[in-house]
């Protein structure tokens, strides 16, 4: 499949000093995903590099290419088993 960053992406990456190697790895092998109520794909992965913490990937599914919309490590959800 064929992704994009977005602009905003690209800057919360540099910003929040995000390698974009993890944005990959996140969309390729979540840990689980769902579709949010914004119709997007929300995927998520525990990094170990970044202590385990949950990196949240977001999706619009509805564009060619996708485009990854934002990410950002999600204190708000737990690593579900």
């Amino acid at each position: 499949m064929d992704f994009k960053l977005s602009a905003h992406t690209k800057n919360m990456l540099q910003e929040r000093e995000i390698p974009e190697e993890w944005v990959w790895r996140t969309i390729d092998k979540p840990d689980w995903e769902n579709i949010g109520e914004d119709n997007n794909i929300h995927y998520f992965k525990s990094i170990s590099e970044h202590g385990g913490r949950i990196l949240h990937v977001v999706v619009n599914q509805h564009i060619l290419p996708q485009k990854v919309v934002t990410v950002f490590f999600d204190r708000r959800v737990r690593r579900q088993e």
